[in-house]
């Protein structure tokens, strides 16, 4: 049997010493990048693997990160957690740190979860996703005590905010998406959003209309309420149009709901009336490889860029740093449905 590689070994060939070994596997921020990228090649090189219950001995911690995995609803904007959770796992393995993952159906399961977690393998931080009014998540590990981050804002009353969080402006998505359509030479633009109550919904709504406001025009009776997914978002969208001939563009808060409107733009109607349109225009949100494959143009989310972000602030979150925040911007890509 060959013999276990060690830390010293490690240390020898990549030329420094033991603790800058130590240094650049959990502490990387303190080491120098070419002196990091060197340790990281010998580790790889002499297949060096970290004792992580000595580790946990040594620093009080499990090098553990737990979040929750939604399940999977119609297989579309799936795909946005995906790129989500791809990014935070290299994010953390850059930072010395695994993910563990977890399921749960509500607040109240979720923080059961948590109780089961901290006491079968202490993490020693959490990752929330799919943030909301009046997050019971938060407030319980806030009164705890516990170190965590959001992948979306806090959608909160409270005028402090206690907690890391980093999110997308949809506001500035939709708006963008909007503009892009007035650009165009469109004037009757509806939206098909979700039900009022969902802070990111809401928040995608809101850009619309701004949008419109801004242009001096009217979205009164332009936008349609629905839960999401294709089936929906095309039995809102063919009554949108049914009832008001005039509209010449669609933008929708996801891809789901904007590919099933796209089912009903491209289909012929007798009603419509305007010759200058002979399709109608969908935009969606998300930028889902179902998107690219239909061209449908989309507000894409620099996903890979929250996730990291959302590990940075995490870790300074660990090492005592007081709460921060940040609100990425969002692009239009655009394709041939817009």
């Amino acid at each position: 049997m060959a013999e276990k590689v060690t830390i010293a070994d490690v240390a020898r060939v990549a030329g420094v010493s033991r603790q800058t070994v130590s240094n650049a596997l959990n502490t990387p921020e303190v080491v120098r990048p070419e002196t990091r990228q060197r340790v990281l090649e010998v580790v790889e090189e002499l297949g060096y693997r970290v004792n992580l219950a000595a580790r946990q001995m040594r620093t009080g911690r499990s090098g553990l990160i737990a979040i929750r995995v939604d399940p999977v609803s119609d297989g579309i904007n799936g795909s946005v957690f995906d790129r989500f959770l791809h990014g935070l796992t290299e994010a953390a393995a850059e930072a010395g740190h695994r993910l563990l993952l977890y399921t749960a159906a509500d607040d109240h399961k979720e923080i059961a979860a948590f109780e089961d977690l901290l006491g079968a393998h202490e993490p020693d931080a959490f990752v929330l996703t799919s943030t909301h009014h009046k997050d019971l998540r938060t407030t319980w590990l806030l009164d705890r005590q516990l170190p965590f981050v959001t992948f979306g804002r806090p959608w909160s009353e409270l005028p402090d905010v206690r907690h890391p969080w980093v999110d997308v402006d949809g506001a500035a998505g939709t708006e963008a998406a909007t503009e892009h359509l007035l650009a165009a030479g469109h004037r009757r633009i509806a939206f098909i959003g979700w039900p009022p109550g969902s802070g990111v919904g809401d928040d995608r709504r809101l850009g619309w209309a701004r949008a419109l406001a801004g242009a001096g025009l009217d979205p009164t009776g332009l936008s349609r309420e629905t839960p999401d997914g294709a089936a929906e978002g095309e039995a809102v969208a063919r009554d949108l149009l049914a009832g008001d001939p005039d509209i010449t563009a669609l933008v929708c808060a996801s891809d789901s709901l904007a590919l099933g409107a796209l089912q009903v733009a491209r289909s012929p109607n007798p009603a419509w009336h305007s010759e200058a349109y002979r399709r109608i225009a969908v935009i969606g949100f998300d930028d889902t490889p179902v998107a690219k494959a239909i061209g449908l143009t989309s507000v894409h989310q620099p996903l890979t860029e929250a996730a990291a972000r959302c590990m940075s602030l995490l870790s300074r979150a660990l090492e005592g740093s007081p709460p921060s925040h940040l609100l990425l911007p969002p692009f239009l890509v655009v394709r041939q449905s817009a």
